[in-house]
C-alpha cells in the first residue's frame, strides 16, 4: 500500500489533487490543499481498496491521517463523511469538540447530522489525548468551551465560524469565566 507521496501538485479539483510524483500523476483526495503549488509537498496517504475502487486520501500530518482513520472506525462514517468533517473543522477544533461532547460543532460539517455527531463522540471520546493526535488542553479548560460556543451562537454567530476562535480564547485565558470570554470574543470578532 502507498503510505506517503512527495511531489508537485499539477491540478486542484473539488476535494482532490493530482500529485505528480516522478512523472506519474496520483489522484489524492484531500481537504487540506486549495491551490496549485510549484514547490514539493509531502502527503501522508491512507489507501482504501474496495471491490470497485482504489482511493488515496492525503494529509499533511500524521495526526490528520490518524484522526481520519479514527473517524472511519465509527459506524456510519465512511471516508467521504470523514473527509467532509475534516474539511469543515480543523483537527484541534474537531478533537476539542469530541473531548467536550460538543455534537453541535461536529454537526456543522456537511452530511453530518446530530446522531452521527453523537456517535462520533461516544466512540472516540476515550481515544482523544493518545497517539499522534493528542489534545493539549485540560478538562477544566474544556468545561468552559461549550458554554462560550452556545453563548456566541445565541448572539447570532455560526458555530463553525467561532469554534476555532473560542478554543484559542479558552486556551489563552484559562482562569476566565464565560462572561469575560464572551467580551474578549466579541472584541476579537470586531477586529
Amino acid at each position: 500500500m502507498i503510505g506517503k507521496l512527495q511531489g508537485q501538485i499539477d491540478y486542484v479539483g473539488d476535494g482532490y489533487v493530482i500529485l505528480s510524483v516522478s512523472g506519474v500523476g496520483y489522484k489524492v483526495f484531500t481537504s487540506e490543499i486549495t491551490s496549485t503549488t510549484t514547490t514539493m509537498i509531502t502527503l501522508w496517504i491512507e489507501t482504501i481498496v474496495r471491490e470497485d475502487s482504489f482511493r488515496l486520501f492525503g494529509f499533511s500530518s500524521l495526526a490528520g491521517l490518524e484522526l481520519f482513520n479514527q473517524l472511519t472506525t465509527v459506524s456510519g462514517v465512511g471516508p467521504k463523511v470523514a473527509m467532509a468533517i475534516m474539511g469543515a473543522l480543523k483537527p484541534d477544533v474537531l478533537m476539542s469538540a469530541i473531548a467536550t461532547g460538543d455534537a453541535k460543532t461536529i454537526a456543522t460539517a456537511p452530511g453530518v447530522g446530530k446522531k452521527v455527531a453523537e456517535k462520533i463522540i461516544v466512540e472516540l471520546k476515550g481515544k482523544i489525548g493518545t497517539g499522534h493526535w493528542a489534545l493539549g488542553t485540560s478538562d477544566d479548560v474544556n468545561s468552559v468551551l461549550p458554554d462560550l460556543l452556545s453563548a456566541l451562537e445565541s448572539l447570532g454567530y455560526r458555530r463553525a465560524d467561532v469554534a476555532e476562535l473560542s478554543q484559542k480564547l479558552v486556551r489563552e485565558n484559562e482562569c476566565a469565566d464565560v462572561g469575560t470570554l464572551i467580551k474578549i470574543a466579541l472584541s476579537e470578532i470586531k477586529k
